[in-house]
């Protein structure tokens, strides 16, 4: 169930605790991104923020009300917070509407959206699809799946059907979201291990998001609540360029 992370042979996972933070286990790096949108509101690109230093084990707040946030700081405690989990437990596929096109298929599992619209421009990822035997058009819908930080959507080789992944290196990412005004989730990147409170392990994917605003109908994952509740993180920050 644990997995060894490189030459370290050091395990990398996220234990979900019950009402309580997500615990770090291993060498995850912790840093802050952007989402970088045009005038319509459409993500267009990922910016890096920075790193945040963080030494050995480490706890992330899940409930949305630490004053030393992103760090857990006991807020869950005194806000009684409820972080029951609720996400079905059942692999990506299970869920998953599929688009084929000429030269993709693309798979959407909707319960996992974020919000993060990098699917929207170019008249949305979907029709890219079925336009994808035009090199640009296949182009453009496989970055926008690599780009959905959720892994709501994943694109495949037609003839293959091999997933076109991007390459992360593991880490978790904190994401900021401008033209949202909010703070967006926890992303976790190449396939880090997480553990429910009773020790379900969740199916391991390149690509998911952890809920950090407290609000999520799909605990422990995200599905978008930051913005509809207008989340941010105490610490967050992003300058105000579009």
């Amino acid at each position: 169930m644990d997995r060894l992370d490189g030459k370290n042979k050091r395990y990398s996972r996220i234990t979900v605790t019950k009402d309580g933070p997500y615990r770090i286990d291993g060498p995850l790096h912790l840093r802050r991104q952007i989402i970088r949108s045009n005038k319509e509101g459409q993500a267009l690109a990922w910016e890096d923020n920075g790193e945040v230093p963080t030494e050995g084990s480490y706890n992330l707040c899940r409930c949305g009300k630490s004053c030393d946030a992103p760090f857990c700081d006991g807020s869950h405690v005194t806000s009684h917070f409820d972080g029951t989990e609720t996400a079905l437990r059942e692999p990506y596929i299970e869920s998953v509407e599929v688009v084929e096109g000429p030269d993709l298929v693309l798979t959407d599992n909707y319960r996992l959206c974020a919000g993060a619209r990098f699917c929207d421009s170019y008249g949305g990822t979907w029709k890219l699809t079925e336009q994808s035997d035009n090199p640009r058009a296949k182009e453009i819908a496989t970055r926008q799946a690599g780009d959905c930080p959720s892994g709501r959507l994943v694109a495949y080789d037609k003839d293959t059907l091999e997933p076109l992944e991007p390459d992360f290196k593991k880490e978790l990412v904190l994401v900021e979201d401008p033209a949202t005004d909010s703070s967006g989730p926890i992303w976790v990147k190449a396939g880090v291990s997480v553990l429910s409170s009773d020790g379900h392990e969740y199916e391991t994917r390149n690509r998911v998001t952890l809920c950090r605003c407290g609000k999520s109908g799909n605990k422990p994952f995200c599905d978008g609540s930051h913005i509809r509740s207008g989340f941010k993180e105490k610490n967050g920050r992003y300058d105000e360029k579009k």
